[in-house]
């Protein structure tokens, strides 16, 4: 067994241990000198001589420095299966592909490894359809941001077949890029995401029977609303996007999202329960340059700014006219 699936099979074993005691013990956190010991023991008993053990120890603390926001991720990712629910095994395989994928030096673990690696660690310590659920769960992640190291797959690797989109199951959702003025300023909501990056307010539209016939103008006022706290007038459709998810049990399915310009009130956000976010703020056009914001995302907001600019000539020239 190589060094570094050797060293991931310790680090594994160590965070099994560390999130059973946890539950044992209602809660109460092992300090890091209890995460060192059973690392340490774990080490001995089955990687005597490794010889990367500096690996081990950086990877298992790395895991536990980022275990909320990654837990977070797990939720949005694999939303029909609540934390705890998940086993143990494929909770903690999930901790340490999305580090090494999402926090990981790429130079020294490709996405693509880190991926396959979490798998092959499903496939020897986790049940039946383990490797599927990770794979799923970290296919999914990958494609949200936005596939990292696509071009470096190897060569000898088969080319995947075409997926026939026409076939996959819709899910329709409704978003959009909020404006207000506040003295005399336009300020703009954005979202921020478990995945780091600032985005627009959405939501899925008619997802159960009480809204099924909800149209998508209709489906994104309330998904604003439950989402941010506000109450907003829809002005213009800046667009349409649409890209296939993977979901860790149900497969594949196509995310058809239409976004709007959409004016309200100026009022402090209020951010959701929804899960999939950790923030919800106003910004100045001359701060959105400097955000991490999703490639596709970008020109709706270019769009939003011409339209709300060209409005604003359009009210000076009729202010002129009627002097």
């Amino acid at each position: 067994m190589a060094n570094r699936h050797l060293s991931r099979s310790i680090v594994l074993q160590t965070l099994f241990e560390w999130d059973f005691m946890n539950a044992e013990e209602k809660g109460r956190l092992w300090t890091r000198e209890k995460i060192k010991e059973a690392l340490n023991r774990n080490l001995k008993e089955f990687a005597p001589g490794l010889e990367d053990d500096v690996f081990v120890l950086s990877l298992v603390e790395q895991v536990l420095k980022k275990s909320e926001v990654i837990d977070e991720i797990i939720k949005k990712a694999a939303p029909d299966w609540p934390l705890q629910k998940i086993s143990i095994v494929d909770r903690n395989i999930l901790r340490i592909g999305l580090t090494e994928l999402l926090f990981g030096d790429r130079n020294q673990v490709p996405p693509k490894v880190a991926i396959n690696e979490a798998i092959e660690l499903a496939k020897t310590f986790g049940g039946e359809n383990s490797g599927k659920f990770i794979n799923g769960v970290l296919g999914a992640v990958y494609k949200e941001i936005g596939e990292p190291g696509k071009e470096q797959i190897s060569k000898k690797k088969k080319v995947e077949e075409p997926i026939d989109i026409s076939k996959l199951p819709i899910e329709k959702l409704g978003g959009a890029l909020v404006y207000a003025k506040k003295n005399e300023n336009t300020l703009f909501a954005l979202v921020h995401d478990v995945f780091g990056y600032w985005t627009l307010s959405k939501g899925r539209i008619g997802d159960n029977e009480k809204i099924a016939n909800e149209s998508t103008e209709e489906g994104t006022i309330r998904e604003i609303k439950e989402e941010i706290g506000l109450d907003i007038t829809i002005k213009e459709k800046l667009g349409e996007n649409e890209y296939v998810a993977s979901h860790p049990e149900n497969g594949k399915i196509l995310k058809k999202v239409v976004y709007f310009l959409a004016e309200s009130e100026y009022h402090e956000l209020q951010l959701g329960t929804s899960g999939g976010l950790d923030n919800a703020r106003w910004f100045q056009l001359s701060e959105i340059p400097e955000l991490r914001i999703y490639n596709d995302i970008i020109p709706l907001i270019s769009k939003a700014i011409e339209i709300i600019s060209s409005d604003q000539s359009r009210n000076l020239d009729k202010g002129r006219d009627n002097k």
